[in-house]
């Protein structure tokens, strides 16, 4: 048997998290109730230092209250960021040129949230998923076959009709 390996860019890791947080958000005006809140403008990436993936990332949260007794609402809006740092258990090979890809697997999203001393306390969670992309060698058996090749047909009429023309045509007729 004849192999031959081939070098070829692959998932060699792998893995996903979800990430639970706790934020803190000072109202312009003291908040009676809160009415509603939610993340948007998420952005996010990743980079891998030794054996550790480091994924930064921000996103806004708008949280829409009332005050004053509830007789007025307002809505307030803040950036935060996040740092998170993950532990891949499997990475196949140490490739010199891997690349790290960063999704989110399920978008930030408050799960609680609540007024505590004036300020909007909010539980946000998210799921992450990172794979580690590098180069890594595949072994495959190559069968040597002589001629593997079928011989085709004619299947034009034309083409047929010109070749029989073509023999029957006498060089010295005119003669």
């Amino acid at each position: 048997m004849n192999f031959r390996e081939i070098v070829t860019k692959a998932v060699i890791g792998k893995g996903k998290k979800t990430i639970k947080n706790s934020y803190n958000m000072k109202t312009e005006e003291i908040p009676n109730t809160v009415l509603g809140c939610w993340v948007i403008n998420h952005k996010f990436s990743g980079n891998k230092e030794n054996d550790l993936i480091k994924v930064n990332g921000n996103f806004d949260v708008n949280v829409w209250y009332s005050y004053d007794n509830d007789t007025k609402t307002s809505v307030s809006t803040k950036n935060f960021s996040y740092n998170e740092v993950l532990k891949l258990n499997k990475i196949e090979n140490n490739s010199t040129s891997e690349e790290i890809v960063v999704r989110s697997l399920k978008q930030p999203s408050v799960t609680n949230v609540e007024i505590k001393e004036g300020n909007v306390v909010m539980d946000i969670e998210k799921e992450l998923g990172i794979e580690v992309i590098g180069d890594t060698k595949v072994k495959v058996n190559v069968e040597e076959d002589e001629d593997d090749y079928e011989i085709l047909e004619d299947v034009n009429e034309e083409t047929k009709i010109e070749k029989d023309i073509d023999e029957e045509v006498k060089e010295d007729y005119i003669n």
